[in-house]
């Protein structure tokens, strides 16, 4: 009977370890110091930015979408001047870790003041701000897009948030 209890004790905590190897392989942290910083400057929850980060780029600092979204919050560069401008930057690299952290989480902040909830702001952060406002065509917040890729994106990043939530 020991042997036995002995026995379930170590296969179960194989599958305790490799269960956590999955997830550490899947959802990567980098970027940590980069991240919580971002966070407490612009009053920002930061597993919601390391998932964002991990949705985006998968914690790639040089990573380029077809569309030309640049870095590991993958920012396309006409949102970049106009973060930039709001935030008087006048120089910066979004293929810098540091540059390309702040500059996201600042505008995923400006986002979750102009549209008041979480699911509208990350609609707007992956398909864009203009479209989000003829989405809304009047009405306060959204549950769902025209666009599947964007739906699959939200619930992408609202998953991760689980995964990141005792990492950061």
């Amino acid at each position: 009977m020991r042997s036995l209890l002995i026995g379930a004790v170590v296969f179960f905590a194989v599958i305790a370890i490799a269960f956590s190897s999955v997830v550490f392989f899947a959802f990567p942290l980098k970027y940590k110091s980069e991240i919580r910083a971002a966070s407490a400057r612009h009053d920002v929850d930061p597993v919601l930015v390391a998932s964002i980060i991990r949705a985006e780029s998968g914690f790639k600092p040089k990573a380029v979408s077809p569309k030309g979204a640049v870095g590991l919050m993958q920012i396309m560069p006409a949102t970049a001047d106009f973060i930039a401008a709001m935030m008087e930057k006048e120089t910066y690299n979004l293929y810098d870790p540091g540059d390309n952290i702040d500059m996201g989480v600042f505008y995923l902040r400006y986002l979750l003041d102009k549209f008041g909830d979480q699911r509208t702001a990350l609609m707007a952060y992956n398909a864009g701000e203009g479209n989000v406002n003829r989405w809304l065509g009047g009405n306060v917040r959204l549950v769902t897009c025209p666009f599947p890729e964007t739906n699959a994106y939200v619930e992408r990043v609202l998953n991760g948030k689980s995964y990141y939530k005792y990492r950061i």
